[in-house]
């Protein structure tokens, strides 16, 4: 089950092929600096402003371009890639509407804090602020939703420029920087001097290291706390940290959660998880957080699907705040021991001299008591396809091995809630913006990063149906994601809340109109299964396993189910909605 990727070449050997100076044009310049950037792919669709980059490319071996059917899909699968690889993920797109159409992944990136390069191109220099024919101020629109942006005036700039692009993507609170360049830089000649110097510039120096104070005073509450409990978010899987959080836990047996974007980064079959939390949280890790004495956060940043109400949240704990970014420290929640540095050198201090907690036994028998009696659960049927049962089938025959992406919406939900992960990049999904259409081309980045491990997408109908187009690239490249779409043929988060909080209103959520997906991914040239109840979804199932390449399963199930637990906007996290167990 491979994606058709070529071999990858070393950075060692392209930069002696590419390293000799030369007198090129600043697209050649711009394909050989990110192959030196140790690029493996480029996600993107060309234009009229991106031609001589395009043209670049003709019989360049050595670079790899996959051609997406949308620039959406072009940057959400670049998005995946780098989730998935810990890499940086680039993507390419001509002016005016190329670049306009990438401002939604460039925010889906920038509010998850994933590490992209997103090349744009631009009308020839001279006729920028004209109002030119495919013109937009591309780093204007973008400008708060990415970490960085440049304007390329002289082609003599472009190897910096890239190569410090690169540098500030990766470093620090990771996520988008955007680069554009106009047509004319890209057509214009200069001699070309390979950048391999470690990037240093003024203004931009984040904080790695912690302040040891702050260790100490963490080390002392940790040994002075009764109820203390850990709030991991994705800054560890992010950050690489996640063997530092373990050894953590394994010191100090202090039980701990994941969020959403956090899934992975501590294993799932550990006795002291307690699971997600928040507003589709788990039971155990709500109360936890709430009778909590002592609340650790480790790179997350207190999102409000996490807290609930704010002046509820934690309301008997000393909260510790662990974070890249200084920006995020007491911006939702106050901290009464901030501490500013890279998540995996701040838990490798910590594990130096932190203890166990010696007061919390009854605390740990008491959230084991929790874990026991209010588990995840649902009604089952024997005759409606439910779609928990569907995640748990997708789960028990991976043995959550699999990386899984999915779109924005209650699948998104159930898989959280059902599917087990135990190891980090195994999970890609849209956390702080919530964008539907992401699910689908993220995991043809994914895979493209993973071509020997096995992708499932898990979308909804809804979301399926934003970017449905790039079935046409895992036709193509026999790229070999296992689409699974879960039809409730209605807008399904939509109708949960209208259902119970706007009184059974139900507007405009129909999406009984939808295409037969079976007939769609076969349009395409994919295989296409459709199952209505257990055994066929089995049956189904085990044949997209079993099928080489691209693979779409439509399953179809219960329109009326509702995803719990749930937490209402306006209550604290401990005031769950439980539904009819």
């Amino acid at each position: 089950m491979s994606a058709q990727i070529p071999e990858v070449r070393s950075t060692d050997e392209l930069r002696e092929k590419w390293m000799k100076p030369e007198v090129i044009t600043g697209s050649e310049i711009l394909l050989r600096s990110l192959l030196l950037e140790g690029v493996e792919c480029v996600f993107g669709y060309p234009g009229g402003a991106v031609l001589y980059i395009y043209d670049a490319m003709y019989g360049f071996k050595d670079f790899k371009h996959v051609l997406t059917r949308h620039e959406q899909g072009a940057i959400h699968a670049a998005d995946g890639y780098a989730r998935a690889s810990g890499k940086v993920g680039v993507c390419i797109a001509t002016s005016g509407p190329g670049a306009t159409n990438l401002v939604t992944g460039i925010a889906t990136a920038f509010m998850d804090s994933v590490p992209l390069v997103v090349i744009t191109g631009n009308v020839i220099s001279s006729l920028i602020g004209t109002d030119a024919f495919q013109e937009a101020d591309i780093t204007g629109i973008t400008m708060p939703i990415t970490k960085h942006s440049y304007l390329v005036r002289d082609v003599e700039e472009l190897p910096r420029i890239i190569h410090e692009a690169f540098h500030i993507a990766n470093t620090g609170r990771k996520g988008p920087v955007l680069i554009d360049i106009p047509k004319d830089i890209s057509a214009a000649q200069t001699l070309f001097v390979p950048q391999t110097e470690p990037v240093t510039m003024r203004g931009y120096n984040p904080k790695v290291l912690p302040n040891k104070i702050q260790l100490d005073k963490l080390t002392q509450a940790i040994a002075e706390a009764e109820r203390p409990f850990i709030l991991a978010g994705g800054g560890v899987v992010y950050s690489g940290g996640h063997e530092a959080l373990y050894e953590f836990v394994r010191k100090t047996e202090i039980p701990i959660a994941t969020t959403l974007l956090g899934l992975g980064g501590f294993p799932s079959g550990h006795e002291l998880w307690t699971g997600m939390p928040g507003m589709h949280g788990t039971y155990t890790s709500n109360q936890a957080i709430q009778q909590s004495d002592l609340l650790i956060c480790i790179g997350a940043r207190f999102d409000d699907r996490v807290t609930g109400k704010l002046d509820g949240f934690a309301p008997q704990a000393k909260i510790v705040h662990i974070d890249i970014d200084p920006a995020e420290i007491g911006k939702n929640v106050a901290a009464d021991i901030p501490i500013v540095g890279d998540v995996k050198a701040v838990l490798e201090l910590l594990n130096q001299d932190v203890k166990r907690a010696d007061l919390a036994d009854a605390w740990r028998a008491k959230i084991q008591q929790w874990k026991a009696e209010k588990p995840f659960s649902y009604k089952d049927s024997e005759t409606v396809l439910k779609p928990q049962w569907v995640i748990e089938l997708l789960d028990q025959t991976t043995k959550g091995g699999a990386i899984v992406t999915t779109d924005v919406g209650q699948h998104q939900m159930w898989a959280a809630q059902y599917y087990k992960f135990n190891q980090p990049r195994s999970w890609v999904t849209s956390g702080g913006l919530g964008t539907m259409g992401f699910g689908f081309p993220s995991a043809i980045g994914a895979q493209m990063a993973n071509p020997d491990r096995l992708v499932i997408s898990i979308n909804g109908d809804g979301g399926m149906q934003m970017c449905s187009q790039e079935l046409a690239i895992c036709a193509i490249n026999n790229i070999p994601v296992k689409i699974v779409i879960i039809n409730n043929q209605v807008l399904g988060m939509v109708r949960q809340w209208q259902e119970l909080i706007y009184d059974n209103r139900y507007s405009h959520i129909d999406l009984a109109g939808s295409p037969d997906f079976v007939k769609l991914a076969e349009a395409y040239g994919v295989k296409g299964l459709r199952a209505t109840n257990k055994e066929e979804a089995r049956r189904a199932w085990q044949e997209a396993l079993d099928t080489p390449g691209p693979v779409v399963v439509e399953f179809v199930v219960s329109k009326e189910e509702n995803v719990y637990p749930m937490v209402t906007q306006g209550s604290t996290i401990d005031q769950m909605l439980m539904g009819d167990e």
